[in-house]
């Protein structure tokens, strides 16, 4: 049987690749990256706080035939 467990780093795994994405990167270029990933959260999140009225269907075209009594 076998036994099916779930990635979850730990404390060496994240030493790890927090030291490749200093190497990959270095360090003046992981400011302006943590700065675009901060505002794309930002933008998300305004997204998904959007007012539900907004994104649903125009219904100007029900509207307009209950007007011409069509």
């Amino acid at each position: 049987m076998v036994n099916i467990v779930a990635f979850s780093p730990g404390p060496t795994e994240i030493i790890l690749i927090i030291l490749a994405i200093l190497i990959l990167f270095g360090g003046k270029k992981i400011p302006e990256l943590m700065k675009g990933l901060g505002q794309g959260m930002k933008e998300f999140k305004k997204a998904s706080k959007e007012d539900p009225e907004e994104s649903k269907p125009d219904d100007s075209k029900k509207s307009i035939k209950e007007d011409s009594g069509v």
